[in-house]
This record gives C-alpha cells, sequence and structure tokens, in this order.
C-alpha cells in the first residue's frame, strides 16, 4: 500500500496557510507528520511540529520518507530533488501549475532514486481509518464523514470529485482501501496505468474506481494496458464532460491539455475502456453497481 502508517512524513513548505491548515487537519486524522521545511524558518514549531531550513536537517533527526510539497510552482523541483536526496520514497505535489520541463526533469530524478511522485496539482491521498496526505476531503471532520476503510480504491483525476464518490460509496456502504488524487497537471507522476499496477499488488483491494475527464489521453493508455494484461481488479469508471465531447481542440479546466487527434475525447475514452472490459459508470447511481463485488 502507498502510504504505510509508520511512515515519517515531511511538509516541505510547511509554514505556508494552505500547508499550515493542512498539517493540523492530518495530524488530527493520524498522519505522522515528523518534521516540516521552510528555508530561514527553522527553530519554528507549525501544530507541534519542528520545522527545519533543509530536509538534510529534518532527515538527519527524524528519517521521514514520505514527502508533501505545498511551495511555489518555480521551487517545486528544488525541493524534489532535494527530497530525493534525503531518500524519500513517496512524493506529494500539491503545487498546481509547475512548469513542465521542470515536472519532466523531477520525474526522471525520481525514477533514479525509486521515489513514487503523486502530482503535481494533486489534493491528495489517503487509506481511510489509518492516514492521509494533503487537502484531500477538507478539514478532518468531513474527511472522517466521507471515508471509510473497505476494499475499493479510487483514482480520480480531480480532488473535489474523490471526496464526492468516496462520500457516494460510504453512504451506500461501500468502503474504500485508499482514495487518490492523480494530479490535475498535464504531467503527473504516477497515472492510472501506474497506481493499477500497484494497486494489483495490494491485498486490500478488490475493485477501482476512475473519475476521468475530457482531455489528455490517460484514460485510453489504461485500456491499452488492460487489453495486453487484464487485471485482477474489478473496475468501474464514471467520466465527466460528455456535453463538451465534440470540441475538437478546446483546452479543459486545470489540467491544461486538449481534445485533438481524435484522442481525448469523453466519446473515445468510454469506448476504449468498454473495449478493455471496464464497467462504464454513466451515473452517480450506477457506481455501486459497478462495485458491487467490491
Amino acid at each position: 500500500m502507498l502510504l504505510d502508517p509508520e511512515a515519517g512524513i515531511v511538509v516541505q513548505g510547511i509554514t505556508g496557510r494552505e500547508a499550515s491548515r493542512m498539517v493540523e487537519d492530518s495530524l488530527a486524522y493520524g498522519s505522522n507528520i515528523v518534521a516540516g521545511v521552510t528555508p530561514g524558518k527553522g527553530g519554528q514549531c507549525v501544530h507541534g511540529v519542528p520545522v527545519y531550513d533543509t530536509v538534510a536537517a529534518a532527515a538527519d533527526l527524524h528519517q521521514p520518507t514520505v514527502s508533501v510539497i505545498s511551495v511555489p510552482a518555480p521551487a517545486v523541483l528544488d525541493a524534489a530533488l532535494e527530497g530525493f536526496e534525503a531518500g524519500v520514497k513517496l512524493c506529494l505535489i500539491m503545487t498546481e501549475r509547475v512548469p513542465r520541463l521542470d515536472t519532466s526533469k523531477l520525474l526522471v530524478a525520481a525514477r533514479r532514486v525509486g521515489c513514487t511522485v503523486i502530482g503535481p496539482n494533486s489534493l491528495g491521498l489517503i487509506r481511510p481509518g489509518v492516514a492521509k496526505l494533503g487537502t484531500i476531503g477538507g478539514r478532518v471532520d468531513n474527511v472522517r464523514h466521507s471515508f471509510t476503510p473497505g476494499r475499493v480504491a479510487i483514482l480520480s483525476r480531480s480532488g473535489g470529485m474523490t471526496t464526492e464518490i468516496a462520500s457516494f460509496l460510504t453512504h451506500r456502504g461501500i468502503g474504500q482501501s485508499i482514495a487518490i488524487g492523480v494530479g490535475g497537471d498535464a504531467i503527473i507522476g504516477s497515472d492510472f496505468t501506474d497506481l493499477i499496477e500497484l494497486l494489483e499488488d495490494d491485498p486490500s483491494t478488490d475493485a477501482v474506481v476512475i473519475y476521468g475527464e475530457p482531455g489528455g489521453t490517460a484514460e485510453e493508455q489504461l485500456a491499452e494496458r488492460l487489453k495486453k494484461k487484464p487485471s485482477r481488479l474489478h473496475m468501474t469508471a464514471f467520466l465527466s464532460g460528455w456535453f463538451v465531447d465534440d470540441l475538437e481542440g478546446v483546452r479543459f479546466g486545470h489540467a491544461a491539455v486538449i481534445v485533438e487527434g481524435g484522442r481525448g475525447s469523453i466519446r473515445g475514452k468510454v469506448e476504449a475502456l468498454r473495449e478493455a472490459g471496464v464497467f462504464i459508470a454513466e451515473t452517480f447511481e450506477q457506481l455501486s453497481e459497478g462495485t458491487a463485488c467490491g
């Protein structure tokens, strides 16, 4: 499972307003945040978490293996490289609109050291009842209301829809093993295919719900992989944006991707996923049907 409850977490950019609130909620949920980093603010504390000037200084004392990055976009590459150097093996990047060249460089570095990257532009991930990273689910009371332990994983391009889907399933008695906002930037570290391959080795997950949007080819790439190598996981996909399906060349939302060349449209995604054996939920109510075996 991606998020080990015993793993120490370091928050890079911890003194920022969003990061500080995230730390408060994550600690209340049980996440093992052991240190924070903001250059020039070493010696401070944020909700009882000690702050250091560098990840190296934090690593010397706390040995974190998970990093959450919440720094301005131009600083993300340096922050990520610093975390990799300190031995981080899971890196969540909350920052959005990271320069694409910077994202490409940090992903190459991550593969070199064996670090799994979630994001950029991700609200986070959660193992219900165990721990959470990022601002996924909002304040801690809402998180506890929306997410419950179970055996269905959620992979979503939208952070908000991650919570909506979890809440829908929860109120129909279907719990979740893990929920991940994969990130909305055009280039991300772990796409649907990468995460499905990880989840196939997770004995606590039986089914997966995928939430997709117009633009990009992540869903079609997953379909191609499933045709070559079927998964043991029962898969359901819910895709939004049917009303913009035929708008070739239009950009969509935070993902900064477009529908072009016959790929990226909702119709194309649906056809590809159905051919690969994925159940397509056309309404929220059908999510219960699609995850019944989970």
